[in-house]
């Protein structure tokens, strides 16, 4: 039988659940068409509740706008799912046998070179692949709750497949990490495990509720963990001296019996309810969605954070907005300068846009105007820039957390030392929501004082001076 050919950016989901729903998000989301194929009843459901998170959370991850959403449909058929698809992704129960049948039905229908991703926690390439036609054609991509938000993806499996997998999942805003020998559990899950089994058994010996072992992580480590990892916090603790010295004063340590190891806690009925009840003192005034959208705006306040120091996981962002960004705009008109959505930390008390943000959105357009003029991070490294000095802003309509927002800049002036900028701040339905009126100077950064730009600046905001004469000024 002849196999379907790929269609680009088409996307296969076997399996609905929590982490199935994430990749679906995470590829609607990013302007893929997502098929599901799950026999459970409830699966549209499930689903579509995970996107009206996601559509709130991801968005507001980004500087720049996502591309257009894709389209999502449910199949009542395996075949039908993954016909086409360039990437499979399998996210059903940890059953070994359960997942293999699933791939022997996804081999028989889909594309000879689509990529075939698991989401199992635990098990190995070789044990997925060990009954499948073609095995190369299945690996490990191991993603962390929520999908539409947290980066890594861990892959295993041939090096051919992997590598293809790690450049679509870039293109998604992902972190691939390509395991370098497939071991139980992959990277990430045996130092989950490590950590779980430590905390059942300080609850077992009552040393510790769900809630203190929490705060332990949340208030402490857990912090330091967000950004810098193991090592990197390892090597910091170290001083000077570094990881040598850390591991010469704390390497004694890991022989005292301060862990247990692999010396795990019978689960007994007694062990799991007092678990549960401890979990439900804890957190069982909050529903699961409640839950999850205090978790995904935690995510993207501290994310954002991190944006702003280019490190770690933000700077994964920054450089997907990059990747994101619109090419050169049309210039015979008012011309696009931000599209985004409003994250989830600019709301104020009175539930919309605070009005230090609109400041915010007419800088960043401003931004994007001194990049077509030559004035990037280049120049200014150079020491030369564009200070504002007076913006005049009206607020016409409320703006509120999540809502699509596109800005188009008017240039008024453009000559010697001025650029006077009038924004026009819409919602993505079209309705005007602000107008910004900016005028700029440029600056010596040396002296902080005005000075002629230098190099094709001044001809550049000339002519879009010049572009722009004959529109309607504002009044």
């Amino acid at each position: 039988m002849s196999r379907p050919e790929i269609t680009n950016h088409k996307a296969a989901i076997v399996g609905g659940g929590v982490i199935g729903g994430g990749w679906a998000a995470r590829f609607l989301l990013m302007g893929w068409d997502v098929a599901v194929y799950d026999p459970d009843p409830e699966a549209e459901r499930k689903i579509g509740e995970v996107m009206d998170n996601a559509r709130r959370s991801l968005p507001a991850l980004h500087e720049v706008a996502l591309p257009p959403e894709g389209t999502l449909t449910f199949r009542d058929r395996i075949e039908d799912a993954v016909a086409g698809a360039a990437w499979i992704q399998e996210s059903i129960p940890e059953r070994l046998e359960m997942k293999q049948r699933a791939f022997d039905q996804i081999q028989a229908f889909c594309a000879a070179d689509a990529v075939i991703g698991s989401s199992t926690s635990g098990f190995k390439p070789s044990e997925l692949q060990s009954m499948a036609d073609v095995p190369d054609q299945i690996i490990v991509a191991h993603p962390f709750n929520p999908v539409y938000l947290l980066p890594l993806v861990e892959l295993v499996g041939s090096p051919d497949t992997t590598a293809k997998a790690a450049d679509i999942l870039t293109d998604l805003g992902m972190k691939p990490l390509i395991v370098r020998k497939e071991i139980d559990a992959h990277i990430a899950d045996r130092f989950l495990e490590a950590v779980w089994r430590e905390g059942l058994w300080m609850i077992k010996d009552g040393v510790a509720t769900t809630e203190e072992i929490d705060d332990a992580i949340r208030f402490g480590f857990g912090l330091r963990w967000a950004q810098m990892g193991l090592f990197e916090t390892y090597r910091v603790a170290g001083g000077e001296a570094g990881m040598a010295h850390f591991i010469a004063q704390f390497g004694p340590a890991l022989k005292w019996p301060w862990t247990k190891l692999m010396d795990v806690p019978d689960l007994t009925d007694d062990l799991v309810k007092t678990i549960a009840d401890q979990s439900d003192a804890q957190s069982g005034h909050h529903t699961i969605r409640e839950l999850e959208r205090i978790r995904d705006d935690n995510l993207v306040a501290m994310m954002r954070a991190l944006k702003g120091r280019d490190w770690g996981a933000g700077a994964l962002l920054n450089h997907t907005d990059r990747k994101l960004a619109p090419k050169e705009p049309d210039t015979t008109e008012p011309f696009v300068t931000v599209e985004r959505t409003v994250p989830i930390d600019w709301a104020d008390y009175n539930g919309h846009m605070n009005e230090s943000r609109y400041g915010q959105v007419f800088s960043d357009a401003a931004d994007t105007v001194m990049r077509m003029v030559g004035a990037d991070a280049e120049y200014i490294a150079s020491g030369k820039s564009f200070f504002t000095v007076e913006i005049t802003t009206k607020f016409l309509e409320e703006t509120h957390v999540g809502d699509p927002i596109r800005v188009t800049t008017q240039v008024l002036r453009g000559e010697g030392k001025k650029l006077e900028l009038f924004h026009r701040m819409y919602h993505g339905k079209g309705q005007l929501l602000a107008t910004g009126r900016q005028l700029l100077l440029h600056v010596d950064l040396t002296t902080r004082r005005t000075a002629l730009p230098e190099g094709d600046v001044a001809e550049k905001m000339a002519a879009l001076a010049r572009a722009h004469a004959g529109l309607e000024r504002p009044g």
